[in-house]
């Protein structure tokens, strides 16, 4: 999640857009940059690569002076992190800064350069900055050269821009990326989160989805993109700025479990081709040569992530109809295992850097398969090696424990595998069409989970949180939430939990089960739901203490168990972006009423770069 702040009053702007760039570094970034009306009408900028130190050291050298200006730390989504990349974006007398993802980023960059303009990065947001100047060097005033500019974005979007013809004031806007304004004495803020601000203002004014505003030192004026003026009143807020950090929330975990539905809209936004039902492949990097070629897919992975190749594997074999193999990354580094030529490698991880996926990848690849990356990070290491990436959106994630990138990866496999489905002729373009409408309906389904069970969640942690071992059971693609559900509550609580193929529970588990030990069992109605209500039963005459994790409506699940989590009905392939949601609430409240520390768990670190 890139970082936006500006500021237009009487005082030197610099410092203040330094001090909010700080104070918003916890959402993560790889670069940095201001851009600020300078003395002689013109507008200059500093940008650096990495940490805001080098942004400061460049303002060291070289000064900027004003009391306009807009800053920017960027997380890459189009474009490897480097200067030339960072924000501000500067065409002519115009600079913008950007958060989000414009979808039509393509063709408009073609439209541009077709009509001479010269385009020096890879990013979508130097698109919007020239946009803007041709609508300025036709004669609109920056207000309405913003809204004309606007009209032919598609995505995400929340900005901030700066006209050297207009020096007084910034126009900022918005479409499902946040942005806030502060309204200080004689000064105006806005910024993409409330903590950069709250040194200076605790008066916020939200902006809506479709919003624009003209903000300059005494007054700010909200309307619609359409036009329409908006009366709205400011709020107070009371947050410190820990809290404000967290958006309120306790933790950064709590905080990423909920982030999940906005995750996914970014991570599907522009590749879900509704009308065909099918994928954009653009993004995916491969060819449909290579898709037709491949005779086998092998998926690279550890800790959460593996899980997720998990579900891969049920994916890709269901719906592209090819053969795929798991391999956790580090047992298959130094093994002579059989790949080459015609093998698919698909390596996951959250970060791209994990050392193990990392040089099993190469070790792949040198073997002659095609390695596609599936990682978060633009410009991490397993992209670079890779033969093609397919990035997820899911942000910056804090906590150790991951959430929102494991929501996020599944999606990628899943996207992948009705991409590969559909050039391989395997699946109905009707099923194609289903599935593509059930992804595009999760993440308002996701946020109807997250909310209707929090409560029941947090409290069966607390009634269970003294249990020292716990069970997760779950049969077809419930198996890996059940790995995942155990995995989240060893990380962050020490609670000793183990997930199994509920089938499995005869051949060992069943000997661990007695009246303190909880069974938590994912029962959703699909194809396994009759043994799986077997096995639920099973546990629960052994006195297991069993909590069923089930479709809305299953009154045999209810019957059979003692406490009942209920998800809605969903197409069977996407229940694991379901029923993982209450496994990692529960997670984090077992852990949280134990007072351990949920965001930097002992003994773990967010990226594994060492043996």
């Amino acid at each position: 999640m890139c970082g936006i702040v500006g500021y237009v009053g009487p005082q030197a702007c610099a410092p203040i857009l330094l001090d909010g760039l700080r104070r918003l570094e916890y959402r993560g970034y790889d670069s940095a940059g201001l851009a600020v009306h300078a003395p002689g009408g013109r507008i200059e900028v500093r940008r650096a690569v990495g940490k805001l130190r080098n942004l400061e050291s460049a303002l060291r050298e070289k000064p900027l002076e004003g009391a306009v200006g807009i800053g920017h730390t960027r997380w890459a989504t189009h474009g490897r992190p480097s200067e030339v990349n960072a924000h501000p974006h500067v065409a002519g007398d115009v600079a913008v800064v950007h958060n989000g993802i414009i979808e039509n980023h393509m063709p408009l960059r073609r439209e541009l350069e077709e009509a001479g303009c010269t385009i020096a990065s890879d990013t979508d947001t130097e698109l919007v900055a020239h946009l803007v100047e041709r609508e300025v060097q036709q004669g609109k005033d920056l207000e309405a050269a913003v809204r004309a500019a606007l009209g032919r974005l598609e995505g995400a979007y929340a900005i901030a821009v700066l006209s050297a013809k207009e020096p007084e004031r910034i126009v900022v806007a918005k479409s499902a990326s946040p942005l806030v304004i502060g309204l200080g004495e004689g000064e105006m803020f806005c910024a993409s989160d409330i903590p950069a601000l709250l040194p200076y203002t605790r008066d916020m004014l939200f902006m809506e989805d479709g919003e624009m505003a003209v903000l300059e030192a005494g007054s700010v004026r909200l309307t619609t993109v359409a036009g329409a003026d908006v009366e709205r009143e400011p709020k107070r807020i009371d947050w410190s700025p820990v809290m404000a950090e967290k958006a309120g929330y306790k933790h950064f975990m709590l905080k990423e479990i909920f982030e999940q539905p906005r995750a996914m809209e970014d991570t599907l936004r522009g590749r879900l081709d509704r009308e065909h039902g099918d994928v954009h492949g653009h993004e995916i990097g491969l060819s449909e040569e290579d898709a037709k070629g491949i005779r086998r897919v092998l998926l690279l992975a550890c800790g959460t992530s593996h899980h997720a190749t998990i579900a891969g594997k049920y994916f890709l074999e269901e719906i592209a109809k090819v053969p795929a193999v798991i391999e956790i990354a580090s047992e298959f580094r130094g093994r002579e295992a059989v790949v080459g030529e015609g093998d698919l490698v698909v390596a996951v991880s959250q970060s791209g850097e994990t050392l193990d996926t990392l040089v099993a990848a190469k070790e792949a690849k040198e073997r002659g398969a095609k390695v596609l990356a599936i990682a978060n990070v633009i410009g991490s290491a397993i992209p670079r090696m890779a033969d093609a990436v397919f990035y997820t959106h899911a942000g910056p994630e804090i906590g150790v424990a991951s959430t929102k990138c494991f929501s996020t990866q599944l999606a990628n496999l899943l996207m992948l595998s009705v991409w590969l489905g559909r050039r391989r002729g395997a699946i109905t373009a009707e099923r194609s069409r289903e599935l593509v409408e059930g992804l595009a309906r999760l993440p308002t389904t996701m946020k109807d989970v997250l909310q209707g069970t929090r409560q029941l969640v947090a409290n069966l942690a607390r009634r269970y949180v003294d249990a020292r071992d716990v069970l997760y059971l779950g049969r077809g693609l419930s198996f890996p939430i059940a790995l995942e559900g155990a995995l989240k509550l060893k990380e962050i609580s020490y609670v000793h939990a183990e997930g199994y193929p509920a089938g499995e529970m005869k051949h060992g588990p069943i000997a661990l089960i007695d009246s303190s030990v909880p069974a938590i069992v994912l029962v959703p109605r699909d194809r396994h739901w009759e043994r799986s209500i077997s096995n639920l039963q099973e546990a629960k005459a052994r006195e297991a203490i069993v909590i069923a994790v089930a479709t809305e409506g299953d009154e045999e699940a209810r019957q059979v168990s003692h406490d009942l989590i209920e998800i809605p009905a969903v197409d069977e392939v996407l229940t694991p972006f379901l029923t993982v949601l209450p496994l990692q609430l529960y997670a984090y409240y077992v852990a949280d009423f134990k007072g351990t520390d949920v965001d930097q768990p002992r003994n773990l670190a967010k990226t594994v770069t060492v043996e």
